[in-house]
């Protein structure tokens, strides 16, 4: 198909990202599909040496560093009439103007889910094991444990407690299958039956705190759910338990959190805070029953490919006249991570 026959397509994102994106043989199947420059990736757009290229631009293919969709942006793209995002969540992304003018919008977040999804599923089968303790404990007295010190450790039965039944969450629903563990769900939005389907016995949250030895976040990051876990929920988990999140600093009030960890009452593994990074002088950076990551459970490196794969695929879509696999409606958005 000549190139003058293909829609007409702009990279909106940080420039760092793309080769890992779109490696060789998927940039090559992209051009098949779009009329598209790779070395035109804006970040700006009152740009004016990109100016001609969104002027004509049909679809916009997003990713981390793309400003917010709002009016002004789409007053720059009067053609625009799909978002391809090769990243997470579009909800800091697409505007209520972008909803307004029936852009259709596409997420590769479906794909960014699946290292959320392990990354959590490693955490908790180290947290089972006990293994931040053991290491901390081998670390200061380089001996072997006692049997009294691994009297509780292990992963048979253990209940795990899994908050918002989001892509992510689902996923580690399903990853959590073949162990022997009792899993949890809270998601307001979930029917016991479902639940069940899912392989979850459905409680309210407060219940899921108080009977789960490992909890994991996966609830959206909207007004309703900021500090979703309070002071006084977080009272309600059982000493010695352990929260995972992996999904949005705010959810968790940050100074309950920090004193229970400071007290040694619970455990964390924290791959998000709030605020991202925490100051310097926090003392969850040197806290022995925290376990702290700069944001990583997300893709990286090589797992950026699956993104770009998911976008490519979904311009051949588009091309076929079929509709979009990954489409995010923002009715969804209430109620997805």
């Amino acid at each position: 198909m000549p190139s003058a026959q293909l829609p007409r397509a702009v990279f909106a994102m940080d420039p760092v990202h793309l080769p890992l994106l779109f490696p060789p043989p998927l940039m090559a199947r992209l051009r098949r599909t779009a009329d598209i420059d790779p070395a035109l990736v804006v970040r700006d757009f009152s740009d004016p040496a990109a100016a001609s290229a969104l002027t004509d631009a049909e679809i916009l293919i997003t990713g981390w560093g793309c400003p917010r969709l709002d009016t002004g942006i789409l007053d720059s793209t009067p053609r625009l009439r799909t978002v391809l995002h090769a990243a997470g969540s579009v909800r800091s992304l697409v505007g209520e103007a972008l909803w307004a003018r029936g852009v259709t919008v596409s997420s590769a977040v479906t794909g960014n889910a699946v290292p959320v999804a392990e990354y959590t599923l490693a955490m908790i089968l180290l947290a089972g094991k006990d293994a931040f303790v053991h290491r901390e404990r081998f670390r200061r007295t380089q001996a072997q444990p006692t049997p009294a010190e691994t009297a509780a450790t292990g992963n048979l039965g253990r209940r795990i407690g899994v908050i918002g039944a989001s892509r992510v969450g689902r996923r580690l629903l399903e990853l959590l299958r073949p162990f022997d563990f009792e899993v949890l769900l809270h998601d307001p939005y979930v029917e016991a039956s479902e639940a069940a389907a899912l392989g979850a016995r459905l409680l309210s949250l407060e219940d899921l705190l108080r009977h789960s030895d490992i909890v994991s976040l996966h609830a959206p990051d909207i007004p309703e759910t900021r500090h979703m876990l309070d002071r006084a929920r977080l009272a309600l988990v059982r000493d010695g338990g352990v929260l995972i999140n992996t999904s949005r600093g705010a959810l968790v009030d940050h100074s309950a959190l920090t004193d229970e960890l400071v007290s040694g009452r619970l455990h964390a593994v924290l791959d998000v805070t709030e605020p991202e990074p925490l100051p310097a002088g926090s003392p969850l950076y040197r806290l022995p029953n925290v376990f702290l990551t700069p944001h990583i459970a997300g893709s990286l490196g090589n797992e950026l490919e699956r993104l770009g794969r998911i976008v490519v695929e979904e311009l051949e879509r588009l091309a076929d006249a079929l509709p979009l696999g990954h489409e995010v409606r923002h009715a969804d958005l209430a109620r997805v991570a």
